[in-house]
């Protein structure tokens, strides 16, 4: 995997940051989803870097970065933060403007880092997600249903990191195996590695602060940009799984037409993992829409 890629990592904004680093060109910076790490890109991370520099990073809590303590308003894994990581981290590796594609979490941490540097963001990939305060106003039973994990992560210390810490591998397994394509789009080393990180002491809690934070302070933040009128004005281009709970229960494009001002976007044949079910397709769809 990522073959022609350094291995790395950098301190920013008070942490440390692991990334792998490829190609040249023009900078892309590709963000990961929960439970996972920067290696679900391992599919398509080779061809993009023929035409960019490409920085595959690992979110904080996530992978081999690190595992900031929990606070009381969640303020460490907000996505203002992680945010702040990753345009900080582009900054150090010379890139005062670069483009993103991003999945789930990732592409929570990017909707962010687009709002509070408009500047440094010249194109946007979103994968499999509409804007978190539409996701969490329009929850149903069917979405509750299929995203059990929304809720169950947030839920008081310890408990959520209990239960997690008792058996990482079936945590793994459940959340991603229950998908509409199971566990067939992972190869064995990128299933080790996403288990290997979550077994890395600090891990569980990562994740649960991550969501408890996109059900608290994350919230705040989108409010007040509504209420502010603070749009995205970059070109944006939303994907989603044709077969996958977003695109069932939500109505993505039309989400974010109403937090973007130049937003496209389709449905592709496969679930939520779109960088592992689909990279052929997806691969496409990056190059046309980032070069």
């Amino acid at each position: 995997m990522f073959a022609g890629f350094c291995k790395d990592q950098r301190h920013v904004n008070g942490i440390d940051i692991a990334y792998r680093l490829g190609g040249s060109g023009p900078g892309l910076l590709l963000l990961h989803g929960h439970p996972q790490t920067h290696v679900i890109w391992h599919k398509l991370a080779e061809q993009l870097a023929g035409h960019f520099t490409v920085v595959a990073a690992d979110l904080r809590g996530y992978g081999d970065s690190s595992r900031p303590a929990a606070d009381e308003q969640h303020r460490n894994y907000s996505k203002r933060e992680m945010a702040r990581d990753n345009v900080e981290l582009m900054h150090a590796l010379g890139f005062a403007q670069f483009s993103v594609l991003a999945h789930d979490r990732g592409a929570r941490v990017a909707h962010r880092l687009a709002l509070d540097h408009p500047t440094a963001v010249q194109r946007m990939m979103l994968l499999d997600i509409a804007p978190t305060l539409s996701m969490y106003t329009q929850t149903n039973e069917a979405f509750a249903r299929a995203y059990w994990h929304w809720f169950f992560l947030i839920r008081p210390a310890p408990l959520p990191e209990t239960l997690i810490e008792a058996d990482p591998e079936a945590y793994l397994r459940s959340v991603m195996g229950s998908r509409s394509a199971g566990l067939t789009p992972f190869t064995e080393p990128a299933f080790s590695e996403y288990l290997r990180c979550l077994r890395r002491p600090g891990s569980a809690r990562g994740i649960c602060e991550d969501y408890r934070a996109s059900a608290a302070i994350d919230l705040e933040h989108d409010r007040a940009d509504i209420a502010a009128g603070h749009q995205l004005h970059l070109p944006l281009r939303v994907l989603w799984g044709a077969e996958g709970t977003v695109g069932r229960c939500f109505e993505p494009l039309r989400e974010w037409q109403q937090v973007a001002t130049d937003v496209s976007g389709k449905a592709l044949p496969a679930g939520h993992y779109l960088a592992e079910e689909v990279p052929d397709l997806l691969l496409a769809e990056a190059l046309d829409f980032l070069r």
